[in-house]
């Protein structure tokens, strides 16, 4: 048998049974693009320094100025939209049937799912008694050799590991096309995350901030995500004039509290019958104006506050990153400057939710080995972005889609990095199961349920039919993305204990009364006095 030649795995990818790509969400789904070019930031020192310059007896001003707080006090969301229709069922996250996770499928099913009957998770491993290819280190069941999994514990420490729990939601979505309402992030914002610089933003420039758009009735284009995919993004967000330039940053802080007082005191003389005439609004205005400059460069002066790249946690000897592959200028560097720049920003509550898309994952068609590279490398991401949110002393909520799914036909890739699974053949949106991960700094978040029974039909919202396929009865979500979409809002509102304003907020929705909302609902609530963001 002739040996087949390698290809290098971010090359496009040209399937003989797609036409020609004309969309950008064609070329990126095939690896055409990526995403944004590498840019990259000034290294800089993180000062770590406090939101304290600012004088006291403006600081109550804030609020009423409707100047954002960080994070404005929720947990930090952040969107992983793989571009293409990943792999998610079986191979990586592990979906079973009415049971929950490990109510197990046929070997046919996982099969289908890309596992060939030798690494399936019924099978126990004689000689230790246990399911080998079972792994519940963050709390959720993973199969063993997860490509997911192994990229996540590459970045995660054992007690970051400890401190996460997860759920999935077998749904299918359309495979091939730009009209997957799959991302929920308006819904985020409308549920109250914000961000103390940006309510949205996102590594792609588009109304979603990533592949897949978002729900029509959701959308709210003044709070449109703000393009951010590298450090040079981030650093370039805020503009604090010259002042900084020409005075040290407290100096510039008390020039612009100066003018404040100055202003404020002008409109005093307005209300005592001067002859300048203004409205409330206007008022309003010049005074707020003022303060947000002061309040900009008390936090922001300094650029290096915001810099991914020059953050020690997250780039260097003991970041996250080393120099080395961060700086690399290949498609992994790429993609680590994109998480770095987005995972900053959400979790240090500069901005309320954000999506980092990853192009090339319409992978099937080949070698299985190209799937497990790109998804190993989805994995280093996700996980990135888990031990930031530890070191940051800060709860997280991840996401997980794509734009439909793939399926196995058998065949197996015996490379090196195909691992002995089967290759991915063709499109199938019967497989699709996106998921979700929460980090509580405090403990793992609790699954709904007084029974190990009922806490793993919460743990696996709806679920397959023994075929390893989509039971499309088994909740709302299970054939409507749209829906889907609503239920990772619920579950990120439940994290809150505040599911019971779901239908104040979303009064279209379509998930049913409480009862039914409830049957949709993961984790108990997370205690929210547990944000402590650190800038």
């Amino acid at each position: 048998m002739a040996k087949r030649k390698r290809r290098n795995y971010d090359d496009p990818i040209r399937h003989p049974d797609h036409a020609k790509p004309r969309t950008r969400r064609e070329f990126l789904a095939q690896g055409f693009i990526m995403g944004g070019a590498t840019v990259m930031g000034t290294a800089l020192t993180l000062p770590g320094r406090s939101h304290a310059t600012l004088s006291g007896d403006l600081m109550p001003l804030i609020s009423q100025c409707g100047i954002a707080t960080q994070g404005a006090g929720k947990i930090p969301f952040i969107v992983f939209d793989l571009a293409g229709g990943s792999n998610q069922a079986g191979s990586n996250v592990l979906v079973g049937q009415q049971g929950g996770q490990l109510d197990f499928l046929s070997t046919a099913g996982y099969e289908r799912q890309g596992l060939p009957g030798d690494m399936i998770p019924p099978l126990v491993n004689p000689q230790t008694q246990t399911n080998d290819f079972i792994d519940q280190q963050l709390g959720l069941a993973f199969h063993s050799d997860s490509a997911f999994l192994r990229g996540m514990m590459t970045r995660v420490s054992a007690a970051t590991a400890a401190n996460t729990n997860g759920a999935v939601i077998p749904a299918r979505s359309d495979n091939d096309t730009s009209n997957n309402p799959h991302n929920p992030m308006y819904g985020i914002a409308r549920a109250g995350s914000d961000g103390s610089l940006l309510t949205l933003i996102g590594s792609e420039n588009s109304d979603s901030g990533g592949n897949s758009m978002a729900p029509a009735m959701m959308i709210d284009l003044s709070i449109r995500p703000t393009k951010v995919d590298r450090p040079s993004d981030v650093t370039g967000l805020v503009d604090v004039g010259d002042l900084v330039s020409v005075f040290s940053q407290a100096d510039a802080v008390a020039v612009m509290e100066s003018t404040y007082r100055i202003s404020d005191q002008k409109m005093t003389d307005v209300d005592n019958g001067q002859s300048i005439s203004a409205d409330d609004v206007l008022k309003d205005l010049v005074r707020c104006g003022y303060l947000k400059s002061a309040d900009l460069a008390d936090r922001f002066g300094n650029p290096a506050t915001l810099d991914p790249a020059g953050d020690p946690l997250i780039v260097g000897a003991n970041g996250i990153f080393s120099s080395a592959e961060f700086n690399a200028g290949d498609n992994s560097a790429r993609e680590f400057q994109k998480t770095a720049s987005v995972m900053k920003m959400v979790i240090n509550g500069f901005a309320g939710a954000g999506t980092i898309e990853m192009g090339g994952y319409d992978y099937h068609g080949g070698a299985r080995a190209e799937g497990e590279v790109k998804d190993f490398r989805a994995g280093q991401c996700m996980g990135a972005c888990l031990e930031y949110a530890a070191i940051s002393d800060t709860p997280l909520m991840m996401y997980v889609m794509s734009d439909g799914s793939l399926s196995s036909n058998g065949v197996i890739d015996n490379s090196v990095d195909g691992r002995g699974k089967g290759e991915w053949t063709s499109d199938n949106s019967s497989t699709a199961a996106p998921f979700f991960l929460v980090y509580n700094p405090s403990r793992q978040a609790t699954v709904v349920g007084a029974t190990p029974e009922l806490q793993a039909i919460h743990q696996q919202i709806g679920y397959m039919r023994l075929d390893g396929s989509v039971e499309t009865a088994g909740t709302p979500a299970a054939n409507n993305v749209n829906l889907l979409a609503e239920t990772i809002i619920l579950n990120y509102m439940a994290l809150h204990g505040e599911q019971g304003n779901f239908g104040a907020l979303f009064p279209t929705h379509g998930l049913g009364n409480s009862t039914l909302q409830d049957s949709l609902t993961a984790f108990e609530p997370i205690v929210a006095g547990t944000i402590t963001n650190p800038v």
